[in-house]
């Protein structure tokens, strides 16, 4: 039914752009027969409204893999350089959940650990909505800053490293098996606010994953059991994406598509002085809009990068990050 549901809605979603080209066009000729610039403008600016709604809906046609209309986990994580770094990280946090929130999708916090000063040091999201792993999958990577330190008495420029994984919500049609025998599992108290039950008890949930060092955390229920079944689903998720990204390294030997993904390789640079850029560097997409690109508006970056995985094309300009 869900998957009836998605296709009756694309569908929809065509014939509606049909139907709104064809209106817009026939203002447009009695426009243009009667000489009214007003109307004639005002049927431009819709059938502009119209192409770019069809051309992010021709984007979402491609997120053709197996999990990308699910929900996804989002985990952020802060780099060296201590307060400077964890600040970057909740900026992160900050930017995804805006982007989030600005296509009608759920934000669920399940794991954050505050910074030493100011910050956050790490941080674990659930995003739920249509397509939601299909689109944040191309934030995964580290993100760089540069800017003049609000924390610097000196006002000196600081660049600051933060990364950001995405991995999908394992849904009923997909099964992972873990043995007992390769996980740990640590419980500990929960941290920052919670309530007296939260943070007197030992309810939070750590699950390592032996075989491959894969661990994940969860505090944000009141109870041990619930923490450990969501501490659960994450591990199967982090997993699962394990495996699909072993799939795209085996078929990069085929094709050079994929790009690196890891602690020594940037996908985006965000340069706040003594410029204002924000430059993807797997695309060669940029803005100077970095304010908005900060508070959520990630589209056009999402776009070229899904264009770029899907189509197999060279993915950018990677550079390593000392």
């Amino acid at each position: 039914m869900r998957e009836r549901n998605r296709l009756a809605a694309s569908l929809e979603g065509v014939l509606a752009f049909e139907r709104e080209a064809d209106e817009y066009a026939e203002l447009s000729e009695m426009a243009d027969a009667e000489g009214d610039e007003g109307l004639m403008e005002e049927a431009r600016r819709a059938l502009t409204a119209i192409q770019e709604r069809a051309a992010r809906a021709e984007l979402e046609t491609l997120l053709s893999g197996e999990a990308d209309a699910n929900d996804c986990y989002v985990e952020f994580n802060s780099g060296a350089g201590g307060t400077e770094s964890q600040d970057w990280t909740q900026m992160l946090l900050r930017m995804i959940t805006r982007w989030a929130g600005a296509h009608g999708m759920q934000v669920d916090l399940l794991e954050e650990q505050d910074g030493d000063t100011a910050g956050i040091k790490s941080a674990t999201i659930q995003v739920k909505g249509e397509n939601a792993y299909g689109w944040l999958k191309t934030e995964s990577g580290v993100h760089r800053l540069v800017r003049i330190s609000p924390y610097d008495s000196n006002a000196r420029r600081h660049t600051s490293f933060a990364s950001v994984w995405v991995y999908p919500v394992i849904d009923d049609q997909i099964t992972i098996e873990i043995a007992d025998k390769d996980v740990r599992i640590d419980t500990y108290r929960a941290s920052g606010s919670g309530g007296q039950h939260v943070n007197k008890t030992d309810s939070a949930v750590r699950i390592t994953h032996l075989p491959t060092g894969v661990a994940v955390a969860c505090q944000s229920e009141r109870s041990q059991h619930q923490n450990r079944a969501k501490a659960w689903d994450m591990l199967r998720a982090r997993l699962y994406e394990r495996e699909l990204q072993a799939r795209e390294a085996a078929a990069q030997a085929v094709q050079d598509s994929k790009t690196e993904i890891g602690w020594g390789r940037q996908i985006r640079s965000y340069v706040l002085q003594p410029y204002q850029m924000v430059k993807d560097l797997r695309t060669g997409e940029e803005t100077s809009d970095t304010q908005g690109v900060l508070d959520g508006d990630l589209d056009r970056f999402m776009a070229a990068a899904l264009a770029a995985r899907v189509s197999g094309a060279p993915g950018g300009v990677i550079e390593d990050v000392e």
